[in-house]
């Protein structure tokens, strides 16, 4: 996937159907800043910015509670 092409898809989209369960693993066990971390790792180029990664673990905590996002905010 070329730069242009990246930069326009949205972050969730650009890992992996693998990556993806991983990072759900992750979130689901509590372990937020390694999610964070694969986010960054596997997104590609550009690299997310921190506020990016951390706006989509959030929500992806939202969907393992089926609950309401924003539980999860670094201080």
């Amino acid at each position: 996937m070329g730069l242009n092409a990246a930069m326009g898809k949205p972050l969730w989209g650009r890992l992996s159907v693998e990556v993806q369960a991983e990072v759900d693993s992750l979130v689901s066990a509590g372990r937020m800043v390694d999610a964070i971390a694969v986010i960054r790792e596997q997104a590609g180029l550009p690299t997310p910015g921190l506020h990016e990664c951390v706006d989509l673990v959030d929500q992806r905590f939202g969907v393992s509670r089926q609950g309401p996002a924003g539980s999860f905010r670094p201080g």
